[in-house]
């Protein structure tokens, strides 16, 4: 299951280090998506990867302070709206039932 880390990277002021940070990052096996927000110092990383290796990669890069780690909210709203769909479908066909009768 996929895990979404939010790390603080405090020497992370200009695009140098962001673009350093970021390589650093995805050097590391499992991980999908890497987004970066300069003005708040933040790096997130999302995929499966182990958040300790990722940590131990860009503290040789930066200083990092850990936020967040938990589960990526991408896989939850795909659910949610298969689940939907499921159940418009199923309301669909009882009406056109209904509609027959």
């Amino acid at each position: 299951m996929a895990q979404k880390v939010v790390l603080k990277v405090l020497t992370m002021t200009d695009e140098r280090t962001k673009q350093k940070a970021i390589e650093a990052a995805a050097d590391i096996y499992g991980v999908d998506a890497i987004a970066a927000d300069l003005k708040e110092q933040k790096l997130i990383v999302i995929g499966e990867m182990d958040t300790v290796a990722m940590v131990k990669k860009l503290k040789k890069v930066a200083k990092v302070d850990i936020i967040s780690v938990g589960p990526a909210k991408e896989e939850k709203k795909e659910e949610k709206k298969d689940d939907k769909k499921e159940d418009k479908k199923e309301e669909k066909k009882e009406e056109k039932k209904e509609d027959k009768k």
